[in-house]
C-alpha cells in the first residue's frame, strides 16, 4: 500500500448514528456496512452524511443507531446502478473508530487532488458568489475518487480561474444539501454531497490533461444520492 497516497484524502468526523447499519457488499470475505451520521454545524444546523465501515472494525467497536461516535478515514466515490443508470455515489470510508469527543472538530477534510472539470462560477439571488469544481483524488491500487467541491466569496473568485489538470490542496468540511428535481412531472427531493472549501492552495505541476478529460467524460450525476 502506498502510504503517501493515504495523505491525499483525510477526513475526521464526529456525530450521531441516525440509521440502522445496512450491509452493502463484501470484498475478499470482508463485509462492509453503511449508515447515516448526523454531524452538527456551528450554525446549529446539521449534515446527514453517509458512512461506510468494515465489519472487522465493528468487531472491535460495535455501534448502533443512537450512538455518538468519532472516526477518521477518507471521502470516497464509487459507482452504483440506480434505475438502470450508473451513478457515482459518495461516502466517508472509516479507517478508525473511537469514542465520541465533543471537543473534536466534528467535520474536517483535507484533499490533494486535480481539477478534472471546468469550474462553474455563479452568483445567487442574494449576490453570493459560488464556484463548483470537481477534483480527482488519487487513491491506492490505481484508483481515484471524484469529489465535488464548492467555494464561496473570494475563494469562489480564486477557484473560477482554475484549469483542468491544476493540482490543488484544499481543506473544508463535508456537507449535505437537499434539492428538488422534476421527474415525469413530479418533484422529487434528492440529496447532494460536496466539500465546502475554506482553504485552497494551487500547486504548479504538469499532468496529462487529455487523459483526464477522457475520464471526466464518462462521469454523470456524480454526487447525487
Amino acid at each position: 500500500m502506498d502510504y503517501d497516497l493515504m495523505k491525499n484524502n483525510k477526513v475526521n468526523i464526529s456525530g450521531e448514528v441516525v440509521s440502522e447499519l445496512e450491509f452493502t457488499h463484501s470484498i475478499c470475505n470482508e463485509g462492509f456496512y453503511e449508515f447515516d451520521l448526523k454531524v452538527t454545524r456551528l450554525s446549529d444546523t446539521y449534515d446527514i452524511i453517509p458512512v461506510t465501515i468494515s465489519e472487522r472494525l465493528l468487531q472491535e467497536y460495535p455501534i448502533s443507531k443512537g450512538d455518538m461516535i468519532s472516526g477518521s478515514g477518507q471521502f470516497r466515490s464509487y459507482n452504483k446502478l440506480v434505475d438502470g443508470k450508473s451513478k457515482l455515489m459518495l461516502t466517508v470510508f472509516l479507517r478508525e473508530l473511537m469514542p465520541y469527543n465533543e471537543n473534536d472538530n466534528p467535520n474536517h477534510i483535507e484533499i490533494v487532488g486535480y481539477v478534472c472539470k471546468e469550474p462553474v462560477f455563479r452568483t445567487t439571488p442574494f449576490k453570493r458568489e459560488i464556484s463548483d469544481v470537481l477534483l480527482a483524488v488519487n487513491r491506492c491500487y490505481n484508483k481515484s475518487d471524484y469529489l465535488p467541491c464548492i467555494a464561496w466569496g473570494r475563494n469562489a473568485r480564486f477557484v473560477k480561474n482554475f484549469n483542468i489538470g491544476d493540482k490543488v490542496v484544499v481543506q473544508g468540511r463535508i456537507q449535505s444539501r437537499d434539492y428538488q428535481k422534476k421527474v415525469n412531472d413530479e418533484l422529487i427531493t434528492k440529496t447532494a454531497y460536496e466539500v465546502s472549501l475554506n482553504k485552497i492552495e494551487l500547486i504548479k505541476e504538469e499532468v496529462d490533461v487529455d487523459t483526464m478529460e477522457t475520464t471526466v467524460g464518462v462521469l454523470e450525476n456524480y454526487y447525487v444520492r
